[in-house]
């Protein structure tokens, strides 16, 4: 990973780039920031530089020698990666399971884009109901590892992503290590929610704050890596809300977003005509779906609403609907209106919870209808 490969985040990458030339680079240095801004990336690059064996006057990793090959494949022998995991079914005690056993899947996924959604990683494992942790076996793993010499003869990286789920035993394991760490060895930790880690952890760090990415700079990189036109590119960056990985994960959904509109549109007409049995017929379409799908779901049609409340504006330039929204826009955006787009936000946020919280779906989507139906009106 090289930091031109890394979206904006300029003052970040100028900060590590900085530090690593100067070598004053922290022992544990703590990545903090939205989910998609860059995190694992900048963590990724910063360890290949470390590793490698000629870097840069300008603290840039060479990218040719055989520490940066390996670094780049995140296949070396001194780079030590750390991620929250879950217990498979008939593997003994979650306390025995380390990163290990999921290490292939977790450097597929990565390989295929630093910029990875946090869902993505719950559907490699195959999670269902369960919580991934980073347990205190492997934190003695790690431990165990950071005794032995560098296999390359150089530094020790130790990359945590999501430290924040760090169970408190596998924090407290790492206390010592991260206070006093063996000559040559650096932790790099990143974390979307740092009030979650122990105060302990984040007072032995060094923290730098990465901000969420600009539309622009999320349009151009749409558009460079994935050949997007103009239009399209500059839609997907304005609703993802400052996440590469957001936008990403909106291209891989066209044939899904026609269904979430279809079922937008079929809902505010049955909500409008008061049609109480259809309405529990949607709620039953959808109790049917997946969890993660059912907040997709949620989460645009709270986008749906909000275009079409700015759209009563007039102002093009700050509503982004692709054609057939757009068209359907024209017609409903006069029912979004000042009366009632908070209440439509409220009720969307509400199922949202409830669907996280595991409520029963079928009852959270009748009671969503049911509600949208006198918020229409309105």
């Amino acid at each position: 990973m090289r930091y031109t490969d890394i979206i904006g985040q300029d003052e970040a990458k100028q900060m590590v780039r900085l530090a690593v030339s100067e070598g004053r680079i922290p022992h544990a240095l703590l990545l903090t920031g939205p989910e998609g801004c860059g995190k694992l990336p900048l963590a990724l690059a910063l360890a290949q530089t470390l590793l490698c064996q000629q870097p840069t006057a300008e603290g840039e990793p060479c990218g040719h020698c055989r520490n940066c090959r390996m670094a780049a494949q995140l296949a070396h022998p001194d780079l030590h990666l750390t991620f929250p995991i879950i217990r498979r079914k008939n593997a003994g005690s979650a306390e025995q399971v380390t990163c290990d056993q999921y290490v292939g899947a977790w450097r597929d996924m990565v390989a295929a884009s630093p910029y990875v959604a946090w869902d993505r990683w719950l559907e490699a494992m195959g999670v269902e109901n369960q919580q991934p942790i980073i347990t205190v076996a492997e934190a003695n793993a790690i431990i165990s590892r950071l005794s032995l010499h560098a296999s390359q003869g150089g530094r020790k990286v130790v990359v945590v992503w999501h430290a924040e789920l760090m169970n408190e035993q596998a924090a407290n394991k790492l206390l010592k290590t991260l206070e006093e760490p063996t000559p040559d060895t650096h932790f790099i930790l990143t974390t979307s929610q740092p009030r979650r880690l122990l105060e302990t952890i984040r007072s032995r760090t060094q923290c730098i704050a990465l901000r969420p990415l600009g539309e622009q700079q999320i349009a151009d990189a749409l558009t460079a890596r994935h050949g997007l036109d103009a239009n399209t590119a500059k839609m997907l960056a304005h609703n993802a809300e400052g996440s590469y990985t957001r936008a990403c994960a909106m291209l891989g959904v066209e044939e899904e977003t026609a269904e979430f509109f279809d079922l937008f549109v079929l809902i505010m007409r049955k909500c409008f005509q008061s049609d109480v049995k259809s309405m529990y017929q949607w709620a039953d379409r959808i109790a049917a779906w997946g969890r993660e799908r059912q907040k997709a779901f949620l989460a645009y049609c709270q986008r749906l609403v909000r275009e079409n409340f700015m759209a009563n504006f007039h102002l093009d330039d700050l509503t982004y609907m692709n054609a057939r929204e757009a068209d359907f826009s024209t017609r409903f955006a006069r029912f979004v209106n000042e009366r009632n787009v908070i209440g439509f936000m409220a009720q969307l946020d509400d199922a949202y919870r409830e669907i996280q919280q595991n409520v029963n779906a079928r009852m959270v989507f009748f009671d969503l209808a049911m509600q949208m139906a006198l918020l229409v009106r309105r």
